[in-house]
């Protein structure tokens, strides 16, 4: 089976029947798409990720073998350069890649883009862990073999990852040759065609340490500039056939071990890899100590055994997944797309040790392995309801790395700290200044994140240890940084709000209402645990200060047209000739000048109406509704962070249909690679948005003050849409169907319960019993507002399903 694209869409995974809404398969080789099917296969658990590469590592559109914070320094080239202009950026590269296995056949090596390729299958299996791969190949000569393969990053073990493998012949004896590789300075691909795309480095990698014993090695690496040390090790459990030869090489970047023999009908040669990654400071750990860290962890994964390492992954997920699943009846494919969004979120993070989240999670190189603030904005608020550990060790990076905020805030003459708008280590690696310097709102996302993190988990304790003073500094940042007005108002210019197409603005709405967030949750914080606050110099004065600040922050509204304006100014500004703007031309950043994209009314992505989504309470029924129109037909979604927070707002006003479209688009940003840019990467934003689009869209959930509440409402498409998110260390489940919505607490004793609002109306759910209540009927909200031409999301009736 092949799968079938839309007029509309190019091909996507298959998503019939129940099992396959489980599974995301390609049958067949994709040559011209492999960097996409290398990011959809990806696999990682939050500190090793292995790219969905071929076994044998060729073809490939862009192997990587990542860990979560390596990454090597270079300089950044300025044609002018200026004050506080970082001079460094970081860039993910490479670990040694212990993913490869090569084959060759009577001497032709295996390469699907030769012989014959009989069948060719791969699938990542949601539920397991896995990707698994079934390849029959006749080689140009003739001999026809039957490879196949699993491969897992381990979720319980942090430094683990592992392939089993094996080949067999289909037509009679063939010679073998089998090459487990380990390899450092993998080649990668550099694409010149797209300002966005990562910059490579050439052999970022040094040898300082190897050494093998038997079938097994250990290769360690330094990096020149960024001061890191890299070791990996392999393990590997030989079942081979009487008469196999067996050899291990061992140079400076490679360690190889070769398997010869003859196959006959019946036998099979099989071989389980075991791979364990470390890295640290080059003035940390010495070589030879880090490689017996990492041969120590190889060698106990291999005396575990493979059947383990699946067994571990599957209870490490069927326990994710129990909170974290979503079912979605009436679309099979979107059932599919979700459940994949899902499960790379989960993928993405680890509880135990304070790491983040980049931008791709490690799935590629997209963004140079960068964290943005897409992680607090769009992955951290998924995480804190489905994984809360995994929220709090990311908000513990951002603590870990308050120092160099805090330097940053200095360069730039403001106080408090100021969070990078781009960054590996926790410095600015930005050299687009507008947003480097000037994209403040950064630092109200983190507040925003530690704030919402507190509100569902109740964690106190991190709240005093790190949360308060992530929320003390950068409420210290916007109460110097801003101004009061002859009128008594409080004022942010010069601002980069999140809209890309706009920059340097005089307040903009998105920043100021997360800013007044900020400094109102900073002064609540503060006065809730005094003693903690003290340690940090905060005295009642300044928590005052705040308060009167956050009471007096300027929202800009155009009177004339009804409508907040995306920053002071905007909706004067002159409109976007979309009448001569051609589908060509799109995204617009790679066709026109940004002094161009600036001064008019053109969106990149949603800004004012991502305001609406994360501070609902500042805006009326009738404010949502105006707002949202008035953007919707200026924004042309060049950014895959878009779509979710317009489908939040979409639902909320009643336009169920566009709402659900733009979900569409959201969970299907990689999976269709709708933007064509998943092969340098998934987009976790996207992922994290589609989830957001499904429960703050369709289940109506709003936390922004500290208390649950739903206002569901389900579009047409969807018949019944269920799913969980833990508040207050309980496991709530919300099924909505067109009649009614349920609420339960499956796992709580009677007498405990949640206090929670549905429609305005107060319930109190408990483990005694369900809670139901009746779906009121959506009011009309009149015509659907129009998209800019051409930019409507691809529309999904029941016909193109």
């Amino acid at each position: 089976m092949h799968d079938t694209p839309t007029a509309d869409r190019p091909p996507t995974a298959q998503a019939t029947g129940n099992a396959e809404a489980w599974r995301v398969r390609r049958t067949e080789a994709d040559l011209d798409r492999l960097a996409e099917t290398e990011s959809i296969f990806a696999l990682g658990n939050g500190w090793v990720g292995w790219r969905g590469t071929l076994d044998e590592g060729t073809p490939y559109g862009m192997p990587g073998s990542y860990l979560n914070g390596f990454h090597e320094r270079r300089e950044l080239d300025h044609p002018e350069d200026g004050y506080a202009f970082p001079q460094f950026s970081d860039t993910v590269i490479s670990a040694p890649n212990a993913a490869l296995i090569r084959l060759w056949v009577d001497g032709e090596p295996l390469d699907v883009r030769t012989g014959t390729l009989r069948t060719h299958e791969r699938v990542l299996d949601l539920r397991a862990g896995v990707v698994e791969r079934h390849t029959e190949w006749t080689s140009p000569g003739g001999h026809g073999v039957r490879v196949r393969s699993t491969r897992l990053v381990s979720l319980p073990r942090r430094a683990v990852a592992a392939v089993r493998w094996s080949v067999e012949p289909l037509d009679g004896p063939v010679e073998v040759r089998v090459s487990a590789d380990l390899l450092a300075n993998e080649r990668v691909p550099e694409r010149a065609d797209d300002p966005r795309a990562a910059s490579v480095i050439t052999d970022p990698l040094t040898a300082e340490h190897r050494h093998s014993d038997g079938h097994d090695g250990v290769l360690v690496h330094r990096t020149a500039q960024s001061g890191q040390r890299v070791a990996v090790a392999v393990a590997h459990d030989v079942q081979a056939p009487d008469g196999f030869a067996s050899g291990v090489d061992c140079a400076p970047d490679r360690l190889r071990l070769t398997l010869t023999g003859t196959l006959r009908a019946g036998e099979r040669l099989r071989l389980a890899k075991f791979a364990a990654y470390e890295c640290a400071p080059v003035d940390g750990t010495p070589p030879d100590e880090l490689a017996r860290l990492v041969v120590a962890e190889a060698d106990a994964a291999r005396a575990e055994g493979f059947e383990a390492l699946l067994a571990g992954q599957r209870a490490a997920l069927d326990a994710a997944w129990r909170t974290a699943d979503v079912r979605l009846d009436g679309d099979a494919e979107l059932q599919q797309a979700i459940r994949f969004s899902v499960f790379h979120l989960l993928q993405a993070g680890r509880a135990d040790g304070d790491r983040t989240i980049p931008a791709k999670g490690l799935t590629g190189n997209g963004y140079d392995g960068h964290v943005l603030w897409d992680t607090e904005g769009y992955v951290l608020p998924v995480l804190t309801y489905l994984d809360p550990p995994l929220a709090r060790s990311a908000l513990r990076w951002r603590h870990a790395h308050l120092p160099q905020a805090r330097e940053r805030a200095a360069e730039l003459r403001l106080t408090g700290a100021t969070f990078p708008w781009r960054t590996i280590g926790g410095r600015e690696c930005s050299g687009y200044w507008p947003a480097g310097t000037a994209a403040l709102h950064v630092n109200a996302d983190v507040a925003d994140a530690v704030l919402r993190y507190v509100a569902a988990t109740g964690d106190e304790e991190f709240l005093t240890a790190a949360g308060l003073e992530l929320l003390v500094e950068t409420a210290r940042l916007w109460h110097g940084f801003g101004h009061f007005s002859d009128a008594g108002t409080f004022h942010l210019p010069g601002v980069t709000g999140p809209d890309e197409y706009a920059a340097l603005v005089d307040d903009n709405v998105f920043t100021n209402l997360m800013a007044r967030r900020n400094l109102r949750g900073a002064a609540d914080a503060a006065e809730r645990h005094p003693e903690a606050a003290a340690r940090l110099g905060v005295e009642p004065a300044e928590v005052s200060a705040w308060r009167a600040a956050a009471d007096a922050v300027f929202v800009p509204y155009d009177r004339k047209r009804g409508v907040h304006q995306q920053a002071a100014g905007f909706t004067e500004q002159p409109e976007w000739d979309f009448a001569h703007t051609s589908d060509d031309d799109y995204p617009l950043l790679l066709h026109f000048p940004y002094l161009e994209l600036y001064r008019r009314q053109v969106v990149k992505q949603a800004d004012l109406v991502l305001a609406m989504q994360r501070c609902p309470g500042e805006f009326t029924a009738d404010e949502k509704a105006r707002n949202f129109a008035y953007y919707e037909a200026r924004t042309v979604r060049d950014s895959s962070l878009s779509a979710s927070p317009q489908a939040v707002l979409a639902a909320e006003v009643g336009h169920l249909d566009l709402a659900y479209d733009l979900f569409a688009e959201s969970v299907l940003q990689d999976l269709a690679d709708l933007g064509d840019k998943t092969g340098d990467g998934l987009h976790l934003a996207s992922l994290g948005g589609a989830w957001l689009a499904l429960v703050q869209g369709f289940g109506g959930l709003r936390d922004d003050r500290g208390v649950l509440s739903f206002d569901p409402r389900l579009p047409a498409a969807i018949d019944r849409l269920d799913f969980g998110l833990r508040w207050h260390g309980h496991l709530l489940r919300v099924t909505l169907t067109r009649d009614e919505a349920r609420y339960e607490l499956p796992d709580a004793d009677p007498g405990t319960g949640v206090e929670l609002w549905h429609h305005g109306e107060p319930l109190r759910v408990t483990g005694a019993a369900p809670v139901t209540r009746p779906m009121p009927e959506v009011p009309d909200p009149g015509p659907e507002p129009p998209s800019p031409p051409g930019r409507r999301p691809t529309r999904r009736s029941a016909g193109e399903r």
